[in-house]
């Protein structure tokens, strides 16, 4: 890193602490926290600047008295206004958190202002970091694995979460708000969608006041490359564990994923398998702030540009919009 890059947090919730420990280990100077709750901007300030980070309520504000290098926006999708525009307006890079609206006009907008003004953007899809995944990603691309046929994702949890996470107006439901990171896997891995069909529903919630997003849901992608996915996800399996697991089957390889930094990988391709295995302990979140912070430095792109987050946007907003109609739904090209 060949300066001191000084970043405003935007959100001081839960997932923002897992970016400021990153930006503490890269020497970031943290120099203003933003949130709607005073006391939590503060407590941040104190915790990751030693007191001396500013603190705000209104992120307008923020950037109209800092001078940041990068902004991390950590906020729900439903709290999403005009923040990236106002960034990228005043030439802040931007990290942004998944998913980054709930709306496709708001995150159309959103890429625009990034793509006008030039500034680099990174969205918070951290699977993509996953050293087996990259490995994976690599022997596609060369030809060695052979082309994707079928990618197989499940995800399991039970929690009932914050209170906005559980309606749907605000958090876009499980799908939407969880399960995107498993739909973007499959388009990092598989290509672009073609089509989408989605069956969702709320199961174990319906006595629960204010739950309004489903808590099973199970969902098949086909790819313009031929290719298909299948996605299953609920809520309502082991409490306290978070499981979130795919496979992915090439012509010429079998790989079963524990997480997205280790996997077996299986070589078929002569007819008989031998094996890699695949085992690392890569913090997702350095990796996804240093990737950042590489393409501030070279002029090159990130791993993630926010016109990533449109696109795995669009899929899981079509797949919810199939869960409430019962039917197919087909991507734009």
């Amino acid at each position: 890193m060949s300066k001191r890059y000084r970043v405003g947090i935007i959100g001081c919730g839960g997932i923002a602490h897992a970016h400021a420990r990153a930006l503490r280990k890269i020497g970031a100077e943290m120099i203003a926290f933003c949130d709607i709750v005073e006391e939590r901007a503060r407590e941040y300030a104190g915790q990751y600047s030693e007191g001396k980070g500013r603190t705000y309520t209104d992120f307008s504000e923020m950037f109209e008295v800092e001078e940041l290098d990068i902004v991390y926006i950590c906020l729900p999708p439903f709290a999403h206004s005009n923040e990236v525009e106002m960034a990228a307006e005043k030439g802040i890079h931007i990290l942004i958190e998944k998913p980054i609206a709930l709306d496709l006009e708001i995150a159309r907008r959103m890429v625009e202002a990034v793509e006008r003004k030039g500034v680099k953007s990174q969205v918070g899809f951290l699977l993509r970091f996953g050293e087996a995944t990259e490995r994976l990603k690599e022997m596609i691309e060369s030809g060695e694995a052979g082309p994707p046929g079928l990618f197989i994702g499940r995800y399991m949890c039970n929690s009932l979460h914050s209170p906005w996470w559980r309606d749907r107006s605000k958090s876009g439901g499980q799908v939407v708000e969880q399960i995107i990171h498993l739909f973007d896997m499959a388009r990092f891995l598989m290509g672009e969608a073609e089509s989408v069909f989605c069956f969702m529903n709320n199961v174990f919630h319906k006595d629960i006041p204010d739950y309004t997003v489903e808590d099973v849901s199970g969902t098949t992608i086909r790819f313009r490359n031929g290719s298909i996915g299948v996605i299953a996800a609920t809520n309502g399996a082991i409490p306290g564990q978070w499981i979130s697991r795919y496979e992915v089957i090439t012509q010429y390889m079998t790989c079963e994923f524990t997480d997205t930094n280790n996997a077996t990988f299986y070589l078929t391709g002569k007819g008989y398998p031998s094996r890699i295995a695949i085992s690392s302990d890569r913090d997702l979140f350095l990796a996804e702030s240093m990737d950042l912070i590489r393409a501030i430095e070279t002029g090159g792109e990130t791993k993630i540009p926010i016109s990533e987050g449109y696109k795995s946007l669009e899929l899981v907003l079509a797949a919810a919009k199939s869960g409430e109609k019962g039917e197919p739904v087909s991507i734009s090209a």
